[in-house]
């Protein structure tokens, strides 16, 4: 009688555990002690996830999917990825450190001659009819948005040095939100490993809607015709609402049956692609 006791015990406080936690902390660059901003925080697969803000702290909030024994992965470019499992983390005050990776990339120096433009993507806004919202029904603070993305997919056939990225706001609520940009490479259909190994940060200010372009001309990104079909998104980092009921920031969209969207809730949660085609897109040279 008394392991079935335990054994309710166990699950029961696994449940009560999950339902009604939330992690909390600050990151640490281990060579300096400075903080680590903007780190992507999360659990496969259970749809947990947040990024740390501009000074390092986060906090995860922890739903009825997740366990002690789940691990929560901290990852940032230019630094070694850290896996703690829930049950090593108190609730708050914690303090992550993370260590610089060694395995820093050589520049790459791409001459081309007589290099072409070429834009990835789809320019055109459309009739403004359709728009691709960060905000869900499920969202009760802004900070559901966190680590958040969107984005789309290019077909590469080309050597090409991208010169800028470029999307269509259709409502924006907000007086500043920060983005990443991230590029991946596209195996089964779905986003999988980063490639561009860039934390490329661009804001968005002053409620700004309509064309948005971030110059990539100091990134040199290049984009190798082997590195085949590729996913650009956009992931939200932070936010400042333009007042208490703000919510809604949106990419003008369309039906597609030829282009392909990513999205996902979550850093580390599933990825989901739909026939959608943003006004979302990169300009190049090519040789």
């Amino acid at each position: 009688m008394k392991y079935p006791t335990f054994l309710f015990s166990v699950i029961f406080t696994s449940t009560i555990f999950a339902q009604e936690s939330a992690i909390s902390g600050k990151l640490k660059n281990t060579q300096n002690n400075e903080e680590l901003d903007y780190v992507n925080i999360g659990i496969a697969n259970k749809n947990v996830g947040t990024v740390s803000n501009s000074k390092g702290i986060f906090k995860l909030n922890l739903n009825e999917k997740v366990n002690p024994n789940d691990t929560i992965v901290f990852s940032h470019i230019g630094f070694e990825t850290k896996k703690i499992l829930v049950n090593q983390l108190k609730s708050d005050h914690n303090v992550i450190e993370m260590i610089p990776s060694e395995n820093s990339l050589k520049e790459v120096v791409v001459s081309f001659k007589k290099p072409k433009p070429k834009q990835f993507g789809r320019s055109s806004k459309g009739l403004g009819l359709m728009h691709f919202n960060f905000f869900t029904a499920l969202d009760k603070t802004v900070d559901d948005y966190l680590s958040r993305e969107r984005g789309m997919e290019f077909h590469i056939k080309k050597d090409c040095k991208v010169e800028s990225f470029n999307f269509n706001i259709t409502s924006n609520e907000f007086k500043s939100v920060k983005f990443r940009l991230n590029f991946y490479k596209v195996e089964n259909g779905l986003p999988s490993k980063i490639l561009i190994e860039k934390d490329i940060i661009f804001e968005v200010k002053d409620n700004k809607l309509g064309l948005f372009t971030v110059d990539l001309k100091p990134y040199d990104i290049y984009l190798d015709k082997e590195m085949g079909d590729i996913a650009v998104t956009i992931q939200w980092i932070e936010s400042i609402k333009t007042n208490e009921k703000s919510k809604f920031f949106s990419i003008s969209t369309a039906v597609s049956a030829t282009e392909n969207s990513f999205y996902r809730e979550k850093n580390m949660a599933n990825w989901f692609r739909s026939g959608q085609s943003l006004t979302f897109y990169l300009n190049t040279m090519c040789q």
